[in-house]
């Protein structure tokens, strides 16, 4: 494969999975609430869940947002309650770590849950494998796959390790309730983006 694929591959996996959004809300704030391992385990999921729905969007799964036009706004809704029972959770925590909190991180199941109901995962994944793919050719929508894992997980990295920076410099309960507190409004502000986008 040449430089010519490969580089706007990466640019736009890159773009995609920096760019903030859901997932990387919440891996922010598990890096702020969380050990740092936490967050990381909840990125994985995200990534792995994020790039085996765009394996199989890239096999044909895809046809499913065409067979059956409610199937996105189905999938729009799932998504939306979701994120605002992630939001509540967040905007309930008292900011103090204990045992109990640290069984309720939001894990690699999350995340893995978070892409596969998230609509703009599945519009994202169709658009690219269409711009970058000749028809979804196998070998090239492996490629771009291929370039996803890496790029998305060190991505969302980025947001759990500035979430611990964050927790490093914030050591009191009050001042991380208020930082959850926002991010909780942020996520539930990302479900209006849902509904208009």
């Amino acid at each position: 494969m040449s430089l010519s694929l490969i580089l706007p591959m990466s640019a736009f996996a890159l773009v995609a999975s920096i760019s903030p959004g859901p997932v990387n809300i919440v891996g922010l704030s598990s890096g702020a609430r969380y050990p740092l391992s936490k967050g990381l385990v909840f990125i994985t999921g995200a990534t792995l869940g994020f790039v085996i729905l765009f394996l199989a969007i890239g096999y044909g799964l895809s046809a499913l947002l065409v067979t059956f036009p409610n199937f996105e706004k189905w999938l729009t809704w799932a998504g939306i309650v979701f994120l605002l029972y992630l939001s509540y959770r967040l905007a309930r925590d008292d900011g103090e770590i204990n045992a109990e909190a640290i069984v309720e991180v939001p894990g690699f199941f999350t995340g893995f849950l978070m892409q596969w109901l998230n609509p703009k995962a599945w519009i994202a994944s169709a658009a690219s494998i269409g711009a970058y793919t000749n028809n979804g050719e196998l070998t090239q929508v492996l490629l771009f796959a291929g370039l996803y894992l890496p790029i998305c997980w060190l991505s969302l990295s980025c947001w759990v390790y500035a979430g611990a920076f964050m927790r490093q410099k914030v050591q009191q309960p009050k001042t991380l309730r208020a930082i959850n507190r926002v991010l909780a409004v942020l996520l539930a502000g990302s479900c209006v983006l849902l509904v208009i986008g």
